[in-house]
């Protein structure tokens, strides 16, 4: 089986699904964080200001600076509240109507008669949006918290900017315990770049798409047509009953990951096309992929579900 980014036709397209800008908490205005973005070669960036109250509610209107090489879509983090340990949920919505209702979220404060999480996570899909939850390890989220997010198709398992400004950046704990759980996620890498500290051009999507309309990019991140990365290429992933094959830019690590503590590793020198048996993964219902290169940066596959051997 060849898993679906890569059977997928078109060719990949580089995006950032987490941005904020003077419209919110961020440095820059919405049109430079696009040039900044376009300039650094990207594709695409979602701008997902905060949408609360104290900012007046945004939805940045990103429409005047798509062009011909790079494009926008429509989006903002939303919050509700709270969550188990007090705080408001963070919830990544990328593909919002311009027109999307806010959650009443005066202030990064709970307040009563709030809608929760999960109530604003199904209002954003059913409005057309991808859903992520956003840097769980940043929130305090808890496993609970997680379960109750059932509309979300991916979870961000790295957070650019939690890892620069306070080394909490990831989310495969809850990503792969959700993924044991029988729950279908994918899995996103962001920048969430408020360009205050060097919280930018960290991490990215990889979009399989056969064009970069913001519609089109949209229906693929839904589909899971996508990879993540901090640099390194993935160019095939194919798997088998006893192994997984996988083409990438040159590495020095390939380690595929499963159920509970199901590992199984590959190390060598600038390895472009690697195998990597099963073995202790043979019977996991899910396997996922990471490479590593020598300066140490990770390209993640979404995770395929597999018959057990």
């Amino acid at each position: 089986m060849i898993l679906p980014a890569f059977a997928a036709p078109g060719r990949f397209y580089r995006g950032n699904l987490h941005t904020h800008s003077t419209l919110s908490d961020g440095i820059l205005a919405p049109q430079e964080v696009c040039r900044r973005y376009k300039a650094e070669g990207y594709d695409f960036i979602a701008l997902t200001d905060h949408m609360i109250g104290i900012y007046d509610y945004p939805i940045a209107d990103t429409v005047p600076f798509r062009d011909d090489d790079f494009t926008t879509i429509l989006g903002a983090e939303l919050h509700a509240g709270p969550m188990q340990n007090g705080e408001l949920w963070h919830i990544l919505a990328v593909g919002l109507p311009a027109d999307f209702k806010p959650a009443h979220a005066p202030a990064f404060v709970p307040v009563a008669n709030q809608e929760t999480g999960p109530e604003l996570a199904q209002r954003a899909v059913d409005a057309g949006a991808f859903v992520a939850v956003a840097h769980p390890q940043w929130s305090g989220m808890t496993l609970d918290d997680a379960r109750s997010l059932t509309a979300a198709h991916a979870v961000e398992i790295y957070n650019h900017g939690c890892a620069v400004g306070c080394d909490r950046p990831d989310g495969f704990q809850f990503a792969d315990l959700l993924l044991s759980e029988g729950r279908d996620l994918t899995m996103v890498a962001t920048d969430d770049a408020h360009f205050s500290e060097p919280d930018h051009f960290g991490g990215w999507v990889m979009v399989k798409s056969e064009d970069r309309t913001p519609e089109a990019l949209l229906t693929a991140l839904k589909v899971g047509h996508f990879y993540s990365s901090q640099g390194p290429q993935l160019h095939h992933i194919e798997v088998t009953d006893k192994a997984i094959t996988i083409d990438s830019s040159a590495v020095a690590a390939v380690i595929v990951q499963g159920h509970g503590s199901a590992a199984q590793a590959v190390h060598g020198t600038s390895m472009t096309r690697t195998t990597v048996p099963l073995l202790r993964c043979a019977t996991s219902p899910w396997l996922r992929i990471t490479v590593i290169d020598r300066a140490g940066r990770r390209a993640w596959s979404n995770p395929v579900r597999r018959t057990a051997s």
